[in-house]
Formats: structure tokens, C-alpha cells, sequence
């Protein structure tokens, strides 16, 4: 009898605990350095949230090791709804597919609550590279393997993982040129030094009117709203390829379902309000605010396709 009871009685205090939820300040866990992407995005959505809840919602950066030093401390925080982490593809998704050990494990150790936003990434060359489009690319580096070069931030890094998926599905032999981070890769594909690089669109905007780099494609299904004249790599002749850089909120797994609902109903709901969504488009991102289970898929298809590209590819990260 007492068992029953407390089995009727669970129902009732989780959705307590929700109601009550959250009754002191949340910690939101950004795994890079404050200024980047995610933690821009941090700083965009967490005043809104304490505005929302009444309560302080401060930003934790623990950056280190691509963002995995960071996912490896939010996998052992208390799993009650008071830590959130600022997920990004890199460390949730790649860095399992090229990282021989990590101290978490995206899958068990984390709750998918929501997925914030995604951006396709940009697909820029030199003037001098003889291809004005990614046809032409294609064809130019079957005809001269290896002549053509890209750059990355990094062995392991999205925009690695995006070429070899690439070259992958194309056919085409082009060298990679690792770089330590993504501002001396597009620099040196702007000097001439490398003949194409895998861009983030923000960084690539200044130049677009400059005639330093030519934008040969984005890299998601449909055409991004902030370079509509710039055509797809799937229209341009390689079906279906898509990559993208997304953002969304985890948390440590065991967090109860009514609280990770709740945190997903109101992230949602502030991610929605115009000035939000607006701002998210000025970056050449897109606002997704998918429930749970949706996140949760996404993020199961996304390890998988990256650990194949990794795999054909050989790439680690020692």
C-alpha cells in the first residue's frame, strides 16, 4: 500500500518541483571563451530567461580543449535543473567522432532539452582559383589532385569534417591545410596562400563586396536568407550534402522530465520573440526551438554521420 502511494503520489510532486522551478539562480555552462558563438548566444537568450523566471541565470565559460574540458565538467554537475550547457556541433557531436578519449559521453551523460538555432557554413576561394562555381570546382580537382587546398581551424574541427565529406561524396583529391584557429585559415585563403576554406558566413560577410574572396556555395539544404544569390553545394551538384554549425541547450542526464519540458517550453518561448529571432538572422542563423525528442534524434543522427566522415577520413585529434 505504501509503495501505491508513492507511486500516485510521484506524478504530482515532479510536477511540483516544475511548477516551483526554478527557486534560485541557474548557472547556463558556455564550454568556449566569452565572445564566441555560443557564448554570444548565451548572453542573448539568459536575460530574457532570468526576466522570465524571477531569478539570476548567469553565464559559467569553461573553455579549454575545443569545448570538451567544458562538457566534461557540465556531465558531473547535479542533475537538477540548475545547470544548463550552451551545446554546439563541435563538442557535442564532432569531437566524439575525433577525440580518442573524452570525459564525457554525449549520449549518457547528457538530456537534449532544445535546439536553439543552426547556420550553414560558406564555401569561399581565392579570385585566382580558376572554378566560378562548385561544378567547376569539383572538375578542377579531379583533373589536378591535390593542386587545390583547403584550410581549417584545425584536424577534427566542423570545417575539416565538412571538406572530407566533400571530397568525399565528390570524388575530388584537395590537400588540407590545418591551421590553430579559423581566423589565420581565412586569412591565408584571402593572401592567396590556401585556395579555399570552409567559412562561417559572419566572418566571410566583410568581403563579399570586396572581390578578396568568392563565395561558392553555403552548405545547408536551403538557400540562406542572408546570401539568397549564393547557391547551395546540394543544388550545385552534390545531392543532399548538408552541414551545419547549430547551438542548443543540454542537461546533465537524470534532470527530471518535467523541469527539462519546462526549460524547453520557456527557452522556446524566448527564442520565438522577434528581436530574438532577428538577431539570430543577422548572424546568418536560423531559429529551430525543437522539443526534446526532436533535439534528441537530431543529435543521434548527427553522431553518426559525423563518426562515418571521420572514420573515411582518418582524422583524430591527439
Amino acid at each position: 500500500m505504501r509503495k501505491l502511494l508513492f507511486v500516485l503520489f510521484l506524478p504530482v510532486s515532479m510536477a511540483h518541483a516544475a511548477d516551483a522551478y526554478p527557486s534560485k539562480a541557474v548557472r547556463m555552462l558556455v564550454p568556449t571563451l566569452p565572445g564566441g558563438g555560443g557564448d554570444a548566444t548565451a548572453r542573448v537568450i539568459s536575460p530574457k530567461l532570468a526576466a522570465l523566471w524571477g531569478q539570476p541565470v548567469f553565464i559559467d565559460n569553461r573553455a579549454g580543449s575545443g569545448g570538451t574540458l567544458g562538457m566534461g565538467v557540465a556531465a558531473h554537475m547535479p542533475a537538477d535543473g540548475y545547470t544548463l550547457v550552451m551545446g554546439a556541433s563541435s563538442y557535442v557531436v564532432v569531437a566524439p567522432a575525433v577525440y580518442p578519449k573524452l570525459a564525457y559521453d554525449t549520449v549518457k551523460d547528457f538530456s537534449a532539452v532544445t535546439q536553439i538555432l543552426y547556420a550553414p557554413l560558406l564555401l569561399v576561394s581565392h579570385p585566382s582559383v580558376p572554378a566560378k562555381d562548385v561544378k567547376e570546382l569539383i572538375a578542377l580537382a579531379r583533373a589536378k589532385p591535390d593542386a587545390i587546398s583547403y584550410a581549417t581551424p584545425g584536424n577534427g574541427s566542423v570545417a575539416h569534417l565538412a571538406m572530407e565529406m566533400f571530397k568525399n561524396l565528390s570524388q575530388a583529391s584537395i590537400l588540407h591545410i590545418p591551421y590553430r584557429g579559423a581566423a589565420q585559415a581565412l586569412t591565408d585563403v584571402i593572401a592567396g596562400q590556401v585556395s579555399v576554406f570552409m567559412s562561417t558566413i559572419p566572418a566571410a560577410l566583410p568581403f563579399r563586396t570586396t572581390a578578396r574572396l568568392k563565395m561558392l556555395a553555403t552548405t545547408g539544404l536551403a538557400r540562406s536568407r542572408i546570401l539568397p544569390q549564393v547557391p547551395t553545394v546540394s543544388e550545385s551538384g552534390l545531392k543532399d550534402y548538408e552541414v551545419t554549425t547549430w547551438y542548443g541547450i543540454l542537461v546533465p542526464a537524470g534532470t527530471p522530465e518535467a523541469i527539462v519540458n519546462k526549460l524547453q517550453t520557456d527557452i522556446a518561448g524566448v527564442i520565438r520573440q522577434p528581436d530574438t529571432k532577428e538577431r539570430i538572422a543577422s548572424e546568418g542563423g536560423d531559429v529551430v526551438a525543437s522539443t526534446p525528442a526532436q533535439f534528441g534524434a537530431f543529435i543521434a543522427g548527427e553522431l553518426a554521420k559525423w563518426a562515418k566522415f571521420a572514420k573515411l577520413s582518418g582524422a583524430k585529434v591527439d
